[in-house]
Parts: structure tokens; sequence; C-alpha cells
């Protein structure tokens, strides 16, 4: 197997998933690289068809593969759709994996979540926290199918010599984002009823439980850019958490916001709704160690957000559309 690192100059290179936030992002930071980024719609070929997959893939034969395609969504939208968000992150990860085994890929890597971790994980969470105990039920579909996701990829690294690694990136947020409310997560989520609230002049914005579960949120751009560290600088077997390092209280981030976009009403409390998990802070050593750092703050990052939101650049995936 192949010993880091791996240059990506001339190479042709996949994002799967490249009309999403993070595909998009990693696109974006490709431009850089001096390689031919390929991408594919779905009528180029619809990734859950095992047959168009791998048609594809025969007639493409990229070198490297970013697999940011996945079915994504908020608490609501994993909780109402568990069916949908196991069936449909499972047979895209495994038909791109296996696909890209099958033509020789010579590097490939799989991005998964955070919520992969046990709920009541210690914390920072370490990579090793993986199937140490009970996850988060109100995602926990997800994230089976994004730890399957790592384990298939260690599975074509053992038994076929596959340089296949995964990443774990955090909460992530920024251009490209999907603002819909029944379906997005808590930043954009935020941003969003913060901006409507502020136009129409409410007198208050309500956010979901006590406020108090602590969550750390990284740009996109950040994470397009370590997910490119990574695949030049890292080839092992254990994913690889992405994240700032940092968190805040759901609170704290909801007056942030508030402050970013120029709302001055009160924020109530819906204790009726579940908080999820109490705290979710990813340890970073890893990433630190291999050369890595983010460049954008939380208050740079939410004023960039929230310009992309002005100026239309975000999604709005109705029940946790496939990116």
């Amino acid at each position: 197997m192949p010993d880091a690192p791996y240059g990506l100059t001339g190479k042709k290179v996949y994002v799967a998933g490249h009309r999403g936030m993070v595909g998009s992002a990693i696109v974006r930071r490709l431009a850089t690289e001096g390689c031919v980024v390929l991408t594919a719609s779905r009528e180029d070929a619809d990734l859950s068809r095992q047959d168009q997959v791998e048609t594809w893939f025969e007639k493409n034969r990229p070198d490297a593969v970013f697999l940011a395609a996945a079915k994504v969504g908020g608490i609501l939208a994993n909780d109402t759709y568990p069916a949908d968000f196991l069936y449909e992150n499972l047979i895209l990860e495994a038909n791109i994996i296996h696909a890209a085994h099958k033509v020789g890929v010579e590097k490939l890597m799989f991005l998964g979540s955070s919520c992969i971790y046990p709920k009541f994980a210690d914390q920072p969470i370490v990579e090793e926290s993986l199937l140490t105990g009970a996850l988060e039920p109100t995602n926990e579909w997800y994230a089976i199918a994004k730890i399957a996701g790592i384990k298939l990829c260690q599975a074509y690294r053992r038994q076929h010599g596959r340089d296949f690694i995964s990443a774990m990136p955090t909460n992530l947020y920024g251009p490209g984002d999907n603002f819909d409310l029944k379906s997005s997560h808590v930043m954009p989520a935020l941003i969003r009823k913060a901006h409507e609230a502020k136009t129409s002049h409410a007198p208050e914005i309500t956010i979901w439980g006590t406020g108090t579960p602590r969550r750390e949120f990284l740009h996109v751009d950040d994470c397009a850019d370590a997910c490119v560290h990574l695949m030049k600088n890292y080839s092992g077997e254990t994913h690889v958490n992405v994240g700032s390092g940092e968190d805040v209280t759901i609170l704290e981030l909801t007056q942030l916001v508030c402050a970013v976009v120029g709302y001055e009403g009160t924020i109530v409390h819906d204790l009726s709704k579940p908080d999820g998990t109490p705290r979710k802070l990813m340890s970073a050593q890893k990433l630190r160690a291999l050369g890595w750092r983010p460049r954008i703050g939380l208050e740079d990052g939410i004023r960039g957000a929230y310009a992309a939101f002005l100026n239309g650049q975000y999604l709005e995936r109705k029940q946790g559309d496939a990116a």
C-alpha cells in the first residue's frame, strides 16, 4: 500500500456529491491543486444504482475519489425518515467504494460524521471511541450508515490493499448549506430564524431544548482544506477527526448568530423538544499532529455564512435529500 504523501497534480479526481456543501467546497479547494476535477450529475450516474456507478467509473477511470455524497439532515429529518437515511447512505457508499476498488482507484477518502460516536463518549472524543457505546437515538440510522462506510474502507484496505481512508468532519456550515428549516442543521436553521425574525420584527425566536448542549463547528472551506491535506498526507486504517477543537453552547451560538445578523429580540426555549447529545467535541490531536489547523474563526465564519445566505448561495433539500 502506498505511503503518504500522495500528489494530486495531474491526477483525475472525482468528487462524489459535488453539489452538496462539502463536495462543492472540495471542488473549490482542488482548483489550486493542478488536477482534473471529475463530477457526475444524476443524469450521468444515479449513485443508488450499482450498474450505473460501475459504468461511470469504467468510462472515467478517476485516480482519486472524495466520497462526500450523502443523504443529510438534522434531528427532525433523521427521526422522521430512518429507513431513507439508513438505506440510501448504505447503498451509495457501497456502490462508490466497490466501483473504486474494481477500477483500481489509487486513493479514496470517505467522509463520515461526528454522529458516529457514542452519545456519552468521553470528551473530547478520540477516534478510538468508535463503537464503545450507544449512539444518539435521534440520528442513529445515519450514524450506522456512516460507521458502515468507515468499516467498508477498512475492509477493502485489509483484503485488497486499497488506500482507502476516512475523515470524520464535525458540524459544518458555510456557503452551500441547507437552510430549509424542516431538514437543516442547527447553524443554518439559527441563521435563517434570526434573519426572518429581524425582517419581520418578531419579538422573539425559539430554539429547541435548554440551549445547554455544547457543539463544535467548522467552516466548510476549512473542512475542504483539511480533507485535501489528509488525502495528500495520510494513509492509515483509522479514521481521522476533522474539527476546530473548540465548542460552544447552543445558547451561546444563538446569541452570536443574533449579533451577527443584527437581531435584538428575545431567545425562547421550547423545552418540549429534545436537546440531543449533551456535548460533542472531537479531539483534534491526530489532525494537528499531521500538520493542519483551521483558519476561519467562528464569528467570521458566521458572517460569511450569513452573507452567502443573503446572496442565495444555499440549498433547500426537502426531507434530507441526497447531496
